[in-house]
């Protein structure tokens, strides 16, 4: 596999998933909006996100075995598709529940994007390339999460947040367009066609007896606590930080931005450290313990305000070194023939986590246990690399 064609592939799939990330954001930034427009509660706007996870996280454990069985690009077509017509929905929302059938089409759509993509990656893809497509694919979702905010909350300011979920969902048109135009180089091969025949020859009657791997388990529970940690930066740290540090809405918007950036860079910086020293559990655990600490930090009150926009920044690029890390660990649990259905059922724990933390943290700050929200954050990180180590242990070197 040439090097232009790695690339290619690697960018194509970095966008999707990218645009994948922008929409698990595609509400929560206008909570603001939209708690006054509808009269909502924090629970109420947390659920929300908690509908879209729970959607995806079903989906994603069903789409694995699709992509198995189909092949990933279709799947990867329908995600893609799907949230377009999810935000044209959302735009045209005159109540709750409105919202909440948004929301859920939303999470239908985001749902196959895991196993579609790295399942694409890992047969796409020179296996000497692999950690830096691991590295780029993190990056663009980091990215896209970096990128919601400030792109749907400008436009909300500009014009209105339906002229902003109009946008959104012109955005992912134009991936999906550019996706099929580009089809023929996802497609992969002759070669790469030919053993994929061989895989879905293979998966005819679909095994389930990877379920019995412990590492399988164990990286799902990673990705569980990690994800519930990662859903109280997205959900309410920005609102967090105003209440406790007396910040302006701008100001804390800017710093889950430069988070996400950050993070996005120690993807970057990720996929050569786990190149070099081959041992991604030991770099997960040095991440998120500095990025659990921080947290810690932020939460106790003792730091200035006007230091809380570097040390969340440092504590975004803690957490996002171990990054390719976390891909590179699953890959190594995963058997080849099962390879959507492994993505698709740790992924699940993504998703778990996603959909219940912001039900957790909403409730939290709604009984104005603001500080506490960042401790809870920080423990959810230090549980999670726990697992980590538990994965290493549990899978062949």
């Amino acid at each position: 596999m040439s090097l232009r064609r790695d690339a290619e592939v690697i960018s194509l799939i970095s966008v999707a998933h990218g645009t994948s990330h922008f929409y698990h954001l595609i509400l929560a930034p206008l909570f603001p909006w939209l708690k006054v427009e509808f009269n909502l509660s924090y629970a109420e706007l947390g659920l929300l996100m908690t509908v879209f996870f729970i959607v995806s996280t079903v989906m994603q454990a069903l789409a694995g075995f699709w992509v198995d069985r189909s092949g990933p690009l279709r799947v990867l077509f329908f995600g893609v598709g799907t949230l377009a017509v999810s935000a044209v929905l959302l735009s045209q929302a005159q109540g709750y529940w409105t919202l909440l059938m948004g929301a859920s089409l939303a999470g239908l759509g985001n749902g196959v994007f895991h196993p579609a993509d790295y399942t694409l990656i890992n047969r796409r893809v020179s296996s000497t390339r692999i950690a830096y497509a691991y590295s780029m694919h993190g990056v663009s979702g980091a990215l896209g999460w970096a990128a919601s905010p400030a792109l749907l909350v400008s436009i909300t300011t500009l014009a209105d947040w339906r002229t902003a979920l109009w946008v959104a969902a012109a955005l992912a048109t134009f991936i999906l367009l550019l996706l099929i135009w580009r089809r023929d180089t996802l497609r992969g091969t002759q070669e790469q066609r030919i053993e994929e025949a061989e895989i879905k020859k293979q998966n005819t009657r679909l095994s389930f007896s990877f379920l019995k791997l412990p590492a399988v388990w164990f990286c799902w529970a990673f990705f569980f606590l990690n994800a519930m940690a990662l859903s109280g930066v997205q959900s309410f740290v920005p609102t967090a930080m105003q209440l406790l540090y007396e910040l302006p809405l701008a100001i804390t918007t800017t710093a889950y931005s430069t988070y996400m950036l950050a993070s996005a860079l120690g993807m970057v910086l990720g996929g050569y450290v786990v190149t070099r020293y081959k041992r991604p559990d030991r770099i997960i655990g040095y991440g998120f313990a500095t990025g659990g600490a921080i947290s810690i930090l932020i939460g106790s009150l003792l730091i200035p305000s006007a230091m809380i926009l570097t040390l969340f920044t440092l504590m975004g690029f803690c957490v996002g070194i171990a990054g390719p890390s976390r891909d590179l660990m699953i890959r190594a649990a995963t058997p080849k023939e099962a390879s959507g259905r492994v993505f698709g059922i740790v992924y699940s724990g993504l998703d778990s986590g996603l959909a219940l933390g912001p039900w957790l943290f909403g409730l939290l700050m709604d009984w104005q246990l603001t500080s506490t929200l960042f401790f809870v954050i920080a423990a959810f990180l230090l549980a999670s690399l726990l697992t980590a180590y538990q994965v290493g242990e549990n899978t062949p070197r």
